[in-house]
């Protein structure tokens, strides 16, 4: 099983999310430890990531999900995908 806590920065995703896998002995990622390089400069830099910024971050996120579930580990996953076009498979 993956829990998936998602909404707006500084919603407390991360922190809820740590706490209950620390709870649950599961392990948590975060989605923001999946963005790209060239994502990182443009949030550093006050740059506002378009979809197709995203697009890369999602199917890392994706992809680490995927493998997670193919393995039957169970985890706590925090991620800001708050557009419906964002949680497509």
């Amino acid at each position: 099983m993956i829990i998936i806590l998602m909404g707006v920065a500084g919603s407390g995703k991360t922190t809820i999310g740590q706490a209950l896998a620390t709870a649950l002995g599961w392990p948590f990622y975060d989605g923001d430890d999946f963005h790209p390089p060239a994502n990182i400069d443009k949030m550093t830099r006050g740059i506002p990531l378009t979809d197709a910024d995203r697009d890369p971050w999602l199917r890392a996120i994706h992809a680490h999900m995927t493998a997670l579930t193919q393995r039957q580990q169970p985890a706590v996953v925090a991620c800001s995908a708050l557009k419906q076009m964002y949680r497509e498979p």
